[in-house]
């Protein structure tokens, strides 16, 4: 039913309507690609409580940018069902899931998720955020997944017995929204783009395995957007164990995309051994007699 919904919010009904099995079996691809971001936010989520929740002026800057996007995303969905245009609500909330969640902030924070200490203020603000995004998602979904929308809110909400349905649309502070930095975040995803270009590249060629086995070399004829994070908050955002900035022209075989001049990535294999919990590849391995498998982060986190 959820399925028939979408088919019908997303099609331009100033048009003659079109359905059939190939239509439908489209429609049930990009309804799995929302119930799965539903899915792992409420994976992400077991165990929240509210005592581990981050103000929002205390969060990293990747948490803030997405605490701003569900701002920006707010005030285009409630602009879409005042003029009635409901394919343009629907895309923009598959878009938000499939691209700024899944493809970015989700890859992205996996690492700290699955591998930072429970207390850690990273992964505190993290699971904060999702639980904010999760929320958000719920209620803007149910007036057109309203069976999805249910059963996740009833999962995230369980004995409270009150449905989604009766819920009104989120309200998201006037504080969330941060121009400046949306404008810096959105220069730094062009800059990852092209490094994961470079990485996809390498491993289709069999170079390396993944990501995490990478350490690229950057050739950036303009510095200000990389000199905006520090290198750690770096290695983070394109998903590797270490990296490089190059000084002097790129080689003919560097990456590059078009659409980012002035940014060419070669990929080197990175020094050291894997870590076996969080899979990084770093010469701190084997350093710690009590944990010769792990990383020093990970030593710490598991005691």
């Amino acid at each position: 039913a959820d399925i028939l919904r979408r088919w019908g919010v997303s099609s331009d009904y100033s048009e003659e309507l079109r359905i059939g099995p190939e239509i439908l079996k489209q429609q049930a691809e990009y309804y799995r690609r929302l119930r799965n971001t539903l899915r792992y936010l409420l994976g992400a989520l077991d165990g929240f409580a509210e005592s581990e929740k981050v103000p929002a002026a205390e969060m990293p800057e990747l948490e803030r940018f997405v605490l701003h996007r569900l701002r920006e995303l707010d005030a285009l969905l409630r602009e879409c069902l005042a003029g009635h245009d409901f394919t343009r609500f629907y895309v923009a909330l598959h878009n938000f899931c499939a691209v700024d969640l899944s493809a970015f902030y989700f890859d992205i924070r996996k690492d700290a998720l699955y591998c930072d200490k429970p207390t850690s203020l990273r992964r505190r603000a993290t699971r904060t955020v999702m639980d904010i995004a999760f929320d958000c998602l719920a209620k803007w979904l149910a007036p057109v997944l309203c069976f999805t929308a249910e059963e996740a809110w009833l999962v995230r909400h369980p004995g409270e017995n009150e449905s989604v349905h009766l819920q009104l649309f989120p309200e998201t502070p006037a504080a969330w929204a941060d121009e400046a930095l949306a404008a810096k975040w959105a220069k730094i995803r062009d800059l990852r783009r092209v490094v994961t270009g470079a990485i996809e590249l390498a491993r289709g060629e069999k170079k390396i395995g993944s990501s995490l086995q990478a350490a690229p070399v950057l050739h950036l004829d303009d510095r200000a957007v990389y000199d905006s994070l520090p290198k750690a908050i770096w290695d983070e955002v394109i998903i590797v164990s270490d990296h490089s900035v190059a000084k002097g022209a790129a080689p003919e075989v560097a990456f590059r995309l078009p659409e980012t001049p002035g940014v060419a990535v070669r990929v080197e294999a990175a020094p050291g051994h894997k870590c076996e919990r969080c899979w990084k590849v770093l010469p701190e391995v084997g350093s710690i007699p009590a944990r010769p498998t792990l990383c020093v982060r990970c030593a710490d986190a598991v005691g």
